[in-house]
């Protein structure tokens, strides 16, 4: 009996012309990401190399654990940008906006109405894996009462709603869109999140994806994404990001 290896796609391939990843940590030193300017910049040729030349990255704006601003992200992603005309890398866009956690925080951030947002009104938003807030319907009524609409990254790696699924339901009906970390579809976050995955794609419940891109741990594990199936599953979400181009 023979054995042939599935077939296979380079992700070059893979990524559509104009994909835009909107969901990354590649700005130096300020969250869990890139550690440096060298590993932004080593990061994103990488990245490019799989053909994914526009981004939207993502810091994380978390507590007094990543206590970033709108200064301090804009400020990092102009030095990216300087580093990235000084090598050379003419055919890549990349901008920033942030991840905000759904803590107590954010109320106070939500406040001041200055959020970084994707495009337009467009917010990243994530919560705790383990416990969602108390209050997160009322901080997802109040973020689209002051005109913003949210997209939950990573829906599928939040354990608390495995077993509880219609939550899921309840959260787009609330308002949300999905985000997909693109890494949920091995198995990198664990067997039981990637048949998660599976099963909001089979309900059509995503909206955009990401690769959550921190390092290169990251991007070895995304090489293994490009099959037929996984691009039959996500292709027009895959197709959605153009419409982050700027």
């Amino acid at each position: 009996m023979f054995f042939f290896k599935k077939k296979e796609i380079p992700l070059n391939d893979f990524f559509p012309e104009g994909f835009v990843d909107i969901h990354s940590h590649l700005l130096p030193g300020i969250d869990d990401g890139a550690k440096d300017l060298d590993d932004a910049i080593a990061l994103i040729e990488k990245m490019s190399s799989f053909g994914i030349k526009n981004f939207i990255t993502t810091p994380h704006i978390l507590g007094e654990i990543y206590p970033n601003t709108p200064e301090i992200i804009k400020s990092k992603l102009k030095e990216v940008q300087d580093e990235l005309l000084k090598r050379n890398f003419k055919d890549i866009t990349i901008t920033a906006a942030a991840e905000y956690m759904l803590d107590e925080q954010f109320s106070a951030i939500l406040e001041k109405d200055d959020l970084l947002t994707l495009k337009d009104n467009l917010v990243l938003v994530e919560m705790s894996y383990f416990s969602p807030p108390i209050n997160l319907y009322d901080t997802l009524f109040q973020l689209q009462l002051k005109g913003y609409k949210p997209i939950l990254a990573h829906p599928e790696r939040y354990n608390t709603y495995h077993n509880n699924f219609k939550e899921y339901h309840k959260l787009k009906r609330a308002g949300c869109l999905f985000q997909l970390n693109l890494l949920a579809l091995t198995e990198h976050y664990g067997k039981q999140v990637q048949k998660i995955t599976e099963r909001l794609l089979k309900e059509n419940m995503y909206d955009f994806v990401g690769t959550d891109a921190h390092h290169h741990q990251h991007l070895e594990t995304l090489q293994k994404i490009g099959t037929p199936k996984n691009l039959k599953s996500i292709e027009e979400l895959l197709l959605n990001s153009k419409r982050f181009l700027k």
